[in-house]
């Protein structure tokens, strides 16, 4: 791999990164590995993380990869045959890599090479980063079958199972009938996106679009498929022009969707891989048999402490994680949240002190420009699994959640028009419910996460009190 660090000596006369690029010269190490892995999502997470990862891991493992609905990325990365710059910001400076296992980039469009993949006998394994809300899921239910779009999907499908598709459990099922069809062993999906039980998640979802389409097709979709469940970890911000322009003073390569990342990286895997897999263990990954314990500590104080920043930090001014921290009453709601949470993660009490302290340096890094704006989407996707188990187990102990009432009062006032914009899959049911008096916008919008608890009324009470407080203080 090339690596090249602010702190050397290199000059331009001896960086590679500009060839490796365009392989004019050719660089047998980057020339383009049998497709093994097809992934969807082709954003910059996936290019920080589980390309990374295969991309250092021993062997020539190839990810076809494919948009989850914008063709840009497929679009930059064309070009360049797959190929990127990672630039990982040290606070004492970058550190830049070129990336070689994204073999093939494909628009979401392409339905015909996405099953092609799926009837290879190569084919091993999928994996997906399509964000929380993509997977179509209801909480303690299974698949949306509401949304237009899987109903769409479920028609075309019964007319054609070999017609194209647009949600992602109808793409997935498509996947696996086309490979069903071909006479082929099963593969393992690898959902990569931060819901609980996200392995037992897509199972579901896949079944039941299934089930929808035909259920006859059970059988066969289950003999198709393993599912293993990740818990993930990497900040990746937005790319700027200002990245792709450090790359081309410091590399010569003028790389048109360059990923820029931090030191930290983080992902454990459990489930099993019938048609085998890459040897992630070897470059950091942590396989074991029960990730439950890493994926609720995760969700609970790294993305649930980056809800509260998004919504209270931003209505606070704040633009980035780093800009939050360095604000003694965003650091202390912050440490209020995680003093709240950690009495009910299953983790011997030093892991988790050394996770937050962790925590703490990765976000203070200044350098890392993580946008409050882009962690404040799909609040109402992502506040259920990372705040509402905490309220729950404080209020089943008969404790007010003072802390968590906090996060949920924020993103009352974010819906309410404090802070970063609203980017949400339910956004316009959701500001319709926080308009208003406040104490009737709280049950209302408490109803969207939970109907439950929009009937605690001194939950619903404290949250008001909260939400008044933020507003004042805005």
């Amino acid at each position: 791999m090339s690596q090249y660090d602010d702190t050397s000596d290199t000059t331009a006369s001896d960086r590679p990164v500009a060839r490796t690029l365009t392989r004019a010269a050719g660089r047998p190490d980057l020339e383009p590995a049998p497709v093994r892995i097809v992934h969807l999502g082709l954003g910059n997470f996936f290019r920080a993380h589980l390309a990374w990862y295969t991309h250092r891991a021993p062997g020539r493992w190839g990810i076809a990869a494919f948009t989850g609905r914008r063709d840009g990325p497929a679009d930059a990365l064309r070009p360049q045959e797959g190929l990127y710059t990672l630039v990982t910001r040290h606070e004492d400076g970058d550190r830049f890599e070129v990336v070689g296992s994204v073999s093939a980039v494909h628009s979401a469009a392409d339905h015909d090479a996405w099953l092609g993949y799926f009837r290879s006998p190569d084919l091993a394994v999928v994996t997906s980063t399509v964000t929380e809300a993509a997977y179509l899921h209801v909480p303690g239910s299974g698949l949306d079958t509401d949304h237009s779009g899987v109903r769409e999907d479920v028609e075309t499908l019964r007319r054609d199972p070999t017609a194209p598709v647009s949600t992602v459990p109808a793409r997935l099922l498509a996947g696996l009938l086309a490979r069903a069809r071909a006479g082929l062993g099963p593969i393992t999906l690898v959902p990569c996106d931060n819901l609980p039980h996200n392995g037992s998640v897509l199972r579901a979802v896949v079944r039941d679009v299934a089930a929808l389409v035909d259920p006859d097709l059970l059988p066969l979709v289950e003999r198709t498929a393993a599912y293993a469940t990740t818990v993930v970890d990497r900040i990746t911000p937005r790319t700027t022009d200002e990245d792709r322009d450090a790359v081309l003073a410091r590399t010569g390569a003028r790389d048109a969707s360059p990923v820029v990342t931090e030191p930290f990286s983080q992902w454990v895997i459990g489930g099993g891989f019938p048609a085998g897999r890459p040897d992630w263990e070897a470059v950091g990954a942590v396989v074991t048999d029960d990730v439950t314990p890493y994926e609720q500590c995760k969700l609970t104080l790294l993305n649930g402490g980056h809800s509260l920043l998004a919504y209270a930090g931003s209505a606070r001014g704040h633009t980035t994680v780093a800009d939050a921290v360095d604000d003694p009453v965003c650091l202390g709601w912050l440490r209020e949240w995680w003093e709240e949470a950690r009495p009910h993660l299953d983790l011997p009490e030093d892991e988790i002190e050394d996770y937050l302290d962790a925590l703490l340096r990765r976000w203070s890094n200044p350098r890392m420009r993580h946008l409050l704006a882009q962690i404040a989407a799909d609040g109402s996707v992502k506040l259920p699994v990372r705040i509402l188990p905490t309220v729950r187990a404080e209020r089943a102990r008969g404790r007010m959640p003072r802390a968590a009432s906090r996060v949920l009062a924020a993103w009352v006032c974010h819906l309410r028009g404090l802070g970063a914009p609203v980017s949400d899959p339910r956004s316009q049911p959701a500001r319709k419910a926080a308009a208003g008096p406040v104490d009737e916008a709280v049950p209302r919008v408490l109803a969207l996460l939970d109907p439950s608890l929009a009937h605690d009324t001194t939950l619903v009470a404290e949250i008001a009190r909260r939400v008044e407080e933020l507003d004042a203080a805005s």
